[in-house]
């Protein structure tokens, strides 16, 4: 079994560095000439980022849940996901923190006390902040409760499973709580007039997206390089495969019963977020997005050689990971600004800094431990999984 640590040579990571830099150098000159739009292009990315990082958390927690010890081989890539949480979190804040009067209810109009009283107590801008370092604390929390676990057991050894369950059932709680109000506070109430009840799960199915994506990509890449090369099976991969085939249509299930709700309801207050993403210029993008985040990878992930394929399977990935960006860019930019959608370099920049900042946090995590959980008594089991 190879053991070795990940070692990225200086000139690849000067690299990323550099991309960073310079996609915070462009964000930073549009902030100057359109302040609105490169805001815009700072929430997606924090809120990309610290995404993966929160999937990184929910794939340990789930698995953990289902009795799950398939994944164990190749368990270090999601925890070393969670290590984008920190950076991520500071960022998102900061970004809060720039336009925080916005997302006060009192400039959007709607003074009637006897009907948006309660948004407006709960857009109240200090009790936002609050709430987004509450949430953001508890990630941080969990996620290092979670790795810690697992990372001791490589010490001590003995039979039990290195993740508690009883952490992992309680995260899953906290997450679905947390996530669901995240998205609330800081998507949807960028249009306050505007609601949804399935706007939770909504987030949750693109989370599920982009962490699979991530977590296909990594694995294939490290065993590209030789670090889990003979650890990381096609069994593996075509496990993720079929999850990331699920996931994808989850979320267009997801999506097409929002868009028909609201439809068949035809309540002006609901029907607002499509009329503005479906009957003017942002239309095109949408039919983007539901090809990029389902069309491609159902169809193309169909045939079983298809999910076993490590060539196809990191296409996929790719390309499901560029569909949650465009997702994320649906949610944000149309009411920030306005029904002619904008995309040249700042977008780009914002796109790079995901990527690149994603790439250079991971690997730092990555390279924090072992390859391979050590003494997890489902290790065998994985190393020697068949599905």
């Amino acid at each position: 079994m190879n053991t070795s640590h990940l070692s990225i040579p200086q000139s690849f990571n000067r690299k990323l560095i550099a991309a960073v830099v310079v996609s915070v150098v462009i964000l930073a000159a549009t902030a100057v000439i359109s302040p609105m739009r490169a805001w815009a292009n700072m929430l997606l990315a924090s809120y990309y980022l610290i995404t993966l990082g929160l999937g990184g958390s929910l794939f340990i927690a789930l698995t953990t849940v289902c009795g799950a010890g398939w994944n164990t081989a190749f368990r270090r890539v999601p925890e070393a996901m969670t290590g984008l949480l920190p950076v991520a979190g500071v960022a998102l804040l900061a970004t809060i923190a720039i336009r925080l009067p916005e997302y006060g209810w009192h400039p959007h109009g709607g003074h009637d006390p006897g009907t948006f009283w309660f948004k407006e107590l709960w857009l109240t801008p200090k009790f936002l902040m609050t709430r987004a370092v509450i949430y953001i604390l508890l990630w941080i929390i969990f996620a290092k409760l979670l790795v810690g676990q697992s990372r001791r057991q490589d010490i001590r050894g003995g039979v039990q499973r290195p993740i508690s369950p009883i952490v992992s059932v309680l995260f899953i709680f906290v997450f679905g709580v947390t996530i669901t109000l995240a998205g609330i506070d800081w998507i949807m109430s960028l249009e306050p007039l505007w609601f949804s009840t399935m706007w939770g799960v909504y987030q949750f199915a693109g989370l599920m997206i982009g962490i699979l994506s991530s977590i296909i990509i990594a694995c294939i890449l490290l065993r590209r390089i030789g670090i889990l090369e003979g650890i990381f099976r096609d069994d593996h991969l075509h496990d993720l495969g079929k999850l990331l085939m699920g996931f994808c249509c989850f979320w267009m299930y997801i999506w097409f019963s929002q868009f028909m709700l609201i439809w068949y309801s035809n309540i002006p207050e609901e029907t607002s977020y499509f009329i503005l993403r479906t009957n003017s210029a942002w239309g095109p993008i949408v039919v983007i997005a539901i090809l990029l985040n389902w069309v491609v990878p159902f169809f193309t992930l169909l045939p079983r050689p298809c999910k076993r394929s490590e060539s196809v399977m990191l296409k996929v990935a790719v390309i499901a990971l560029i569909g949650r960006w465009v997702d994320l860019y649906m949610m944000i930019f149309p009411p920030v600004t306005g029904e002619v959608p904008v995309f040249g370099l700042p977008e780009i920049a914002s796109f790079v800094v995901v990527v690149s900042l994603a790439g250079l946090l991971f690997v730092r995590a990555f390279a924090a431990a072992g390859p391979v959980p050590q003494n997890d008594p489902y290790l065998q089991e994985s190393l020697h999984y068949h599905c």
